[in-house]
């Protein structure tokens, strides 16, 4: 699970969303409640502001010299999906080349101490895991190809 490369020439602000080289999309599972979802949701994305720092565009002032911190400039799309939808997404992405793969298994949602989430993670094989969430980011075509006709979270 690679992270794109971004060149100078990738981070455009001047175009629009659909003119970027990257797409980034969070998939959530459309059976979580809307706190869950918005927290899913969240908390992927944090990991990829994490890794791929240069995907938050500059701060900005509005009118009134009031501080506003820098938003993606690539836009990020919302989309929902089943849990085995999620599963497999996740298992076809993880094999694509820069595609950096970020998802949340449901048990996170269900622990309140980070150790216990990675003890339950360690002892739980990959293939019974499901998630409650899983972030694509890389190349345009190759990530519109994984999630299909995908619709937006309502």
């Amino acid at each position: 699970m690679s992270a794109p490369e971004l060149t100078s020439e990738d981070i455009r602000t001047d175009r629009s969303t659909r003119q970027a080289r990257l797409k980034w999309v969070l998939v959530v599972d459309e059976a979580l409640p809307p706190g869950r979802q918005a927290n899913a949701a969240a908390c992927v994305a944090a990991y990829v502001g994490r890794r791929m720092p240069a995907l938050l565009g500059a701060d900005g002032e509005d009118a009134d010299g009031h501080h506003h911190t820098g938003l993606p400039w690539g836009g990020c799309s919302v989309l929902a999906a089943d849990s085995a939808t999620l599963s497999a997404l996740r298992d076809k992405a993880v094999g694509k080349d820069d595609v950096l793969v970020v998802d949340m298994p449901v048990f996170a949602q269900q622990v309140r101490v980070y150790d216990q989430y990675l003890e339950r993670l360690s002892g739980t094989k990959a293939a019974d895991l499901t998630y409650c969430a899983v972030g694509l980011i890389g190349p345009r075509n190759r990530v519109d190809r994984l999630v299909g006709r995908l619709p937006l979270l309502p």
